[in-house]
């Protein structure tokens, strides 16, 4: 697995799931919920299969969720 992003903004989290699973891309949300224990010091990670990777970070893009210009 890969991680694609991390963002403390859950319902941004929820939106990119959708927006992935809606292309078939299946996601996981690590660390979702350490938000109300520990706060913004382990905001959750996006994660996508490696053989997905490439095509999930296009759609994020595309959809302007990413600039293109993060590590990879």
């Amino acid at each position: 697995m890969k991680e694609l992003l991390r963002s403390a903004d859950l319902v941004r989290m929820s939106f990119l799931e959708a927006l992935l699973g809606e292309a078939g891309i299946e996601v996981l949300v690590l660390d979702r919920n350490m938000n109300a224990t520990w706060g913004p010091a382990f905001p959750p990670r996006l994660m996508v299969d490696d053989d997905d990777y490439a095509q999930a970070r296009r759609l994020l893009i595309q959809a302007g969720e990413i600039t293109g210009d993060e590590p990879r």
